[in-house]
Protein backbone atom coordinates (compact mmCIF):
# COMPACT_ATOMS: atom_id res chain seq x y z
CA UNK A 1 0.00 0.00 0.00
CA UNK A 2 3.15 2.34 0.83
CA UNK A 3 4.70 1.80 -2.80
CA UNK A 4 0.83 2.14 -4.15
CA UNK A 5 0.46 6.04 -2.46
CA UNK A 6 4.06 6.77 -3.27
CA UNK A 7 3.56 5.82 -7.22
CA UNK A 8 0.23 8.05 -7.05
CA UNK A 9 1.92 11.11 -5.05
CA UNK A 10 4.74 11.03 -7.93
CA UNK A 11 2.04 10.92 -11.30
CA UNK A 12 0.07 13.44 -9.44
CA UNK A 13 3.09 15.75 -8.61
CA UNK A 14 4.61 15.38 -12.19
CA UNK A 15 0.77 16.23 -13.45
CA UNK A 16 1.30 19.18 -11.41
CA UNK A 17 4.38 19.99 -12.61
CA UNK A 18 3.59 19.47 -16.18
CA UNK A 19 0.73 22.13 -16.24
CA UNK A 20 2.91 24.34 -14.69
CA UNK A 21 5.46 23.97 -17.20
CA UNK A 22 2.09 24.56 -20.02
CA UNK A 23 0.94 27.57 -18.31
CA UNK A 24 4.35 29.30 -18.11
CA UNK A 25 5.41 28.88 -21.16
CA UNK A 26 2.02 29.27 -23.75
CA UNK A 27 4.13 28.77 -27.11
CA UNK A 28 4.57 24.79 -26.00
CA UNK A 29 0.55 24.33 -24.96
CA UNK A 30 -1.25 26.52 -27.83
CA UNK A 31 1.27 27.47 -30.92
CA UNK A 32 2.50 24.10 -31.16
CA UNK A 33 -1.26 23.33 -32.01
CA UNK A 34 -0.84 25.21 -35.11
CA UNK A 35 2.54 23.97 -36.89
CA UNK A 36 1.79 22.17 -39.80
CA UNK A 37 3.58 18.57 -40.79
CA UNK A 38 5.64 19.36 -44.15
CA UNK A 39 6.11 17.12 -46.70
CA UNK A 40 8.89 15.66 -49.18
CA UNK A 41 9.13 17.88 -52.10
CA UNK A 42 7.42 20.78 -50.61
CA UNK A 43 8.40 23.90 -49.03
CA UNK A 44 8.80 24.12 -45.48
CA UNK A 45 5.26 26.36 -44.33
CA UNK A 46 6.50 29.61 -42.15
CA UNK A 47 4.65 29.72 -39.21
CA UNK A 48 4.71 33.20 -37.68
CA UNK A 49 4.03 31.62 -33.98
CA UNK A 50 7.74 29.71 -34.06
CA UNK A 51 10.51 31.50 -32.95
CA UNK A 52 13.03 32.43 -36.05
CA UNK A 53 15.80 30.02 -34.29
CA UNK A 54 13.37 27.15 -34.18
CA UNK A 55 11.96 27.86 -37.34
CA UNK A 56 15.13 27.52 -38.98
CA UNK A 57 15.81 24.73 -37.08
CA UNK A 58 13.09 22.57 -38.10
CA UNK A 59 13.56 23.49 -42.02
CA UNK A 60 17.47 22.53 -41.53
CA UNK A 61 16.60 19.31 -40.50
CA UNK A 62 13.45 18.77 -42.86
CA UNK A 63 16.06 19.63 -45.45
CA UNK A 64 17.89 16.91 -44.17
CA UNK A 65 15.44 14.42 -44.17
CA UNK A 66 14.04 15.38 -47.59
CA UNK A 67 16.85 16.08 -49.57
CA UNK A 68 20.18 15.37 -47.69
CA UNK A 69 19.32 11.73 -46.33
CA UNK A 70 17.15 10.50 -48.89
CA UNK A 71 19.46 11.55 -51.95
CA UNK A 72 22.29 9.85 -49.86
CA UNK A 73 24.15 13.41 -49.67
CA UNK A 74 26.47 12.48 -47.17
CA UNK A 75 29.02 15.15 -48.06
CA UNK A 76 25.94 18.09 -47.04
CA UNK A 77 25.64 15.97 -43.65
CA UNK A 78 27.69 19.05 -41.85
CA UNK A 79 24.58 21.48 -42.83
CA UNK A 80 22.29 19.88 -39.82
CA UNK A 81 25.28 18.03 -37.82
CA UNK A 82 28.51 18.37 -36.01
CA UNK A 83 31.79 17.28 -36.79
CA UNK A 84 31.34 15.47 -33.38
CA UNK A 85 27.92 14.69 -33.47
CA UNK A 86 26.88 11.90 -30.51
CA UNK A 87 23.73 9.94 -32.05
CA UNK A 88 22.41 7.19 -29.69
CA UNK A 89 20.36 4.45 -31.72
CA UNK A 90 17.10 2.91 -30.81
CA UNK A 91 19.06 -0.30 -29.59
CA UNK A 92 21.12 1.56 -27.42
CA UNK A 93 24.58 1.78 -29.11
CA UNK A 94 26.12 4.79 -30.47
CA UNK A 95 28.28 6.27 -32.77
CA UNK A 96 30.42 9.85 -32.49
CA UNK A 97 31.17 12.16 -35.65
CA UNK A 98 29.82 12.28 -38.66
CA UNK A 99 31.47 9.60 -40.67
CA UNK A 100 30.31 6.79 -38.32
CA UNK A 101 26.88 8.00 -38.15
CA UNK A 102 26.59 7.92 -41.70
CA UNK A 103 28.17 4.43 -42.23
CA UNK A 104 24.75 3.49 -39.88
CA UNK A 105 22.66 4.97 -41.94
CA UNK A 106 24.33 3.63 -45.41
CA UNK A 107 22.72 0.06 -44.56
CA UNK A 108 19.17 0.98 -45.19
CA UNK A 109 19.74 1.04 -48.77
CA UNK A 110 21.58 -2.10 -48.96
CA UNK A 111 17.77 -3.71 -49.19
CA UNK A 112 16.08 -1.06 -50.35
CA UNK A 113 17.32 1.34 -53.36
CA UNK A 114 14.04 3.23 -53.05
CA UNK A 115 14.64 4.06 -49.17
CA UNK A 116 13.38 7.75 -48.36
CA UNK A 117 11.57 10.05 -45.68
CA UNK A 118 8.61 11.65 -47.37
CA UNK A 119 6.69 12.51 -44.34
CA UNK A 120 7.29 14.58 -40.88
CA UNK A 121 3.95 14.32 -39.65
CA UNK A 122 4.57 16.12 -36.04
CA UNK A 123 7.41 18.70 -35.80
CA UNK A 124 8.03 20.90 -33.18
CA UNK A 125 10.98 21.88 -30.11
CA UNK A 126 11.84 24.41 -27.57
CA UNK A 127 11.38 28.49 -27.59
CA UNK A 128 15.25 28.62 -27.26
CA UNK A 129 15.55 26.35 -30.38
CA UNK A 130 17.99 24.17 -28.41
CA UNK A 131 16.01 20.77 -28.85
CA UNK A 132 13.67 19.45 -31.68
CA UNK A 133 11.57 16.64 -31.48
CA UNK A 134 10.31 15.46 -35.51
CA UNK A 135 8.39 12.09 -35.81
CA UNK A 136 7.89 11.10 -39.76
CA UNK A 137 7.60 7.81 -41.67
CA UNK A 138 10.60 6.53 -43.77
CA UNK A 139 9.25 4.14 -46.86
CA UNK A 140 10.95 1.94 -49.02
CA UNK A 141 10.64 -1.59 -50.58
CA UNK A 142 12.44 -4.86 -49.50
CA UNK A 143 13.90 -5.76 -53.47
CA UNK A 144 17.68 -6.84 -52.63
CA UNK A 145 19.53 -9.28 -50.08
CA UNK A 146 20.05 -8.03 -46.47
CA UNK A 147 22.93 -8.89 -45.13
CA UNK A 148 22.73 -9.36 -41.23
CA UNK A 149 25.82 -8.57 -39.08
CA UNK A 150 26.07 -11.76 -38.65
CA UNK A 151 26.76 -12.94 -41.63
CA UNK A 152 23.58 -14.41 -42.92
CA UNK A 153 20.91 -13.38 -45.77
CA UNK A 154 17.55 -13.01 -45.52
CA UNK A 155 16.34 -13.08 -49.45
CA UNK A 156 13.88 -9.84 -50.29
CA UNK A 157 10.42 -10.64 -50.40
CA UNK A 158 9.43 -7.51 -52.45
CA UNK A 159 7.30 -5.70 -49.63
CA UNK A 160 6.89 -2.10 -48.77
CA UNK A 161 7.21 -0.64 -45.80
CA UNK A 162 5.70 2.67 -43.91
CA UNK A 163 8.00 2.48 -40.43
CA UNK A 164 7.13 5.55 -37.75
CA UNK A 165 10.36 7.43 -36.69
CA UNK A 166 11.22 10.09 -34.45
CA UNK A 167 14.47 12.07 -33.54
CA UNK A 168 15.23 14.55 -30.87
CA UNK A 169 17.78 16.81 -31.63
CA UNK A 170 20.04 18.83 -29.48
CA UNK A 171 21.21 22.19 -31.27
CA UNK A 172 24.09 24.03 -30.77
CA UNK A 173 25.19 27.93 -31.48
CA UNK A 174 26.61 27.23 -34.80
CA UNK A 175 22.71 25.99 -35.67
CA UNK A 176 23.83 22.36 -36.07
CA UNK A 177 23.06 19.28 -33.79
CA UNK A 178 25.72 18.17 -31.38
CA UNK A 179 23.40 15.46 -30.33
CA UNK A 180 20.74 12.82 -31.40
CA UNK A 181 18.54 10.45 -30.08
CA UNK A 182 16.97 8.02 -33.18
CA UNK A 183 13.78 5.99 -32.49
CA UNK A 184 12.15 3.31 -34.85
CA UNK A 185 10.74 -0.27 -33.95
CA UNK A 186 13.42 -3.33 -35.77
CA UNK A 187 10.64 -5.58 -35.34
CA UNK A 188 8.00 -3.41 -36.98
CA UNK A 189 10.06 -3.10 -39.63
CA UNK A 190 10.79 -6.59 -40.34
CA UNK A 191 6.90 -7.73 -39.83
CA UNK A 192 6.01 -4.84 -42.69
CA UNK A 193 8.98 -6.19 -45.26
CA UNK A 194 7.42 -10.22 -44.50
CA UNK A 195 10.24 -11.31 -42.23
CA UNK A 196 9.17 -10.96 -38.56
CA UNK A 197 6.20 -12.20 -36.73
Amino acid sequence: MANENRTLMLMLRTGFATGLLLAANPLTATAQDSWPSTNANEPTPSVATMPPDLAKNLANFDDLDFRVYTGQQWENFHKSHGQNILVHYPDGHTTKGIPDHVNELKFMWTFAPDNRITQHSVRFGTADAQWTAVMGFLDGTFTKPMVMPDGSVIQPTGKKYHLPMATLGHWNKQGVMDEEYLFWDNATLMRQIGVGK
